[in-house]
């Protein structure tokens, strides 16, 4: 394991120019910095600026985690889609909360969500389904993220058969697809340094879409 511990250590980190991010000119709400950062990450040529990790806590308390797409952000919260019987929806059934953490590797910044996860009603989950390209809503509709797979071929005619009932049935939506919104209550955005001074700013909701701003040690 010794070279590996020395390739690791010799991987560069914030390399090249990285973004200011001056605390005092913040906006008073977390969704409008965002917006800013998600523009300017944009801007930059950051691939999937809105793929974000969520993090859900499993059976027996066990943290797990994995990739989506930030689906909106309004006054209702940070919205993402996932099929009810999936590991990580049994996981927002069985405990309702999540953290996000967006990292965006150009400009050295990230930032941080937590707060109680809801599901919306079966209209606003309707139509994020239906708003999908064909393909991932045959994919979606196999109901069957995570589980063993004996064979490539029955992943191909799965969803061969799935993808012929898309098109057959245009407004076709799989009742198990949910659209969630996590109402957050920390919000927290992360600046990069070369000096390793990093700049920490962390949102803390305190009611009728109300915020207090506060700079955290690196």
């Amino acid at each position: 394991m010794k070279d590996i511990r020395q390739l690791l250590r010799g991987i560069p980190v914030f390399g090249g120019d990285l973004p200011s991010f001056e605390v005092d000119s913040a906006p008073e709400r977390p969704g409008e910095l965002f917006v800013e950062w998600l523009a300017a990450a944009l801007d930059a040529g950051v691939r999937e600026p809105h793929a974000m990790t969520v993090s859900t806590i499993g059976s027996h308390g066990i943290p797990d985690a994995r990739m989506l797409i930030l689906k909106n952000l309004d006054a209702r919260g940070w919205q993402f889609a996932a099929h009810a019987d999936s590991p990580k929806g049994r996981d927002l059934a069985a405990t309702p909360t999540a953290a996000l953490t967006f990292y965006w590797p150009l400009q050295a910044r990230q930032i941080r969500v937590r707060g109680p996860v809801t599901p919306e009603p079966a209209e606003h989950s309707a139509a994020d389904f239906l708003a999908r390209p064909a393909g991932s809503r045959a994919e979606a509709s196999l109901g069957k993220q995570s589980q063993t797979l004996p064979d490539r071929n029955d992943l191909e005619t799965a969803t061969k058969q799935a993808l012929a009932t898309i098109e057959a049935t245009p407004g076709y939506v799989v009742p198990e697809w949910t659209l969630f919104t996590l109402d957050a209550k920390t919000v927290e955005f992360w600046q990069g340094d070369k000096a390793r001074k990093h700049t920490r700013l962390r949102y803390t909701a305190t009611g009728n879409n109300l915020w207090t701003r506060e700079e955290l040690w690196p």
